[in-house]
């Protein structure tokens, strides 16, 4: 389907060791480690002496901390753990000089206002980006790219589509979520790296650039965004 290579997250801190022996077996296989915010709250904060390790031993095989974030859809008893793993994680992400890749539902102004406050400058991608114009300028101009997934297949998703119509080019990049995030027509059915074919093409009809534009500036956006 022309997917070329993939970033891989983490969500917990059973997956790592799993990452690391793939990402040592597929070239195209990128990998990121972290805790992700649905797993914080059954982790423990010791953990990530583990990922401070291993961002130490295996950096160049390490090209992202994530999938890390806040989601204020949970249970309110689990965000002061949410808050003690993200603000943890995106300090290893500084001081390692890493991006990260963050998971948001009803935390941006949290997220950027931890990351302001760490003054962190490494960028990443803003996983899932659903929102405004105004919305996304925030993390913009925190030098985070955003990823565009199966959202903007729904015909509904008509702020998150009109954003990416007037987006600057040099802020997109693709996903999928798979196994997550069907695509309108595929719901109930398990998602692949495969189906980022077609989110481009829907891309492709939002967007003015040519399909050749487009693809070459989305490769080059990734590359960026994730320093490869």
């Amino acid at each position: 389907m022309g997917v070329k290579a993939l970033l891989i997250p983490a969500v917990e801190q059973a997956n790592w060791q799993d990452l690391l022996a793939w990402r040592q077996q597929q070239a195209n296989w990128h990998i990121a480690l972290g805790v992700h915010p649905w797993w914080a709250a059954a982790e423990s904060l010791a953990v990530l002496t583990e990922l401070e390790h291993l961002l130490q031993t295996h950096a160049g095989q390490i090209t992202a901390v994530g999938e890390i974030g806040l989601d204020f859809a949970l249970a309110a008893e689990t965000f002061t753990k949410q808050q003690q793993f993200f603000s943890a994680q995106v300090a290893l992400a500084k001081h390692y000089q890493k991006p990260v890749i963050l998971h948001h539902r009803k935390s941006q102004p949290a997220l950027l206002a931890e990351l302001k406050r760490q003054q962190f400058t490494e960028g990443g991608i803003l996983h899932a980006f659903s929102g405004s114009q105004q919305q996304a300028k925030a993390f913009l101009d925190l030098g985070f790219k955003l990823g565009i997934g199966g959202t903007i297949t729904y015909p509904r998703a008509e702020k998150t589509r009109n954003a990416v119509r007037k987006l600057p080019l040099c802020a997109l990049v693709l996903e999928t979520d798979a196994p997550a995030m069907p695509l309108n027509g595929f719901q109930g059915q398990a998602n692949t790296p495969a189906q980022l074919s077609a989110v481009f093409t829907i891309l492709c009809e939002l967007r003015s650039e040519s399909v050749e534009q487009l693809a070459e500036a989305l490769w080059q956006n990734s590359h960026h965004a994730l320093r490869l």
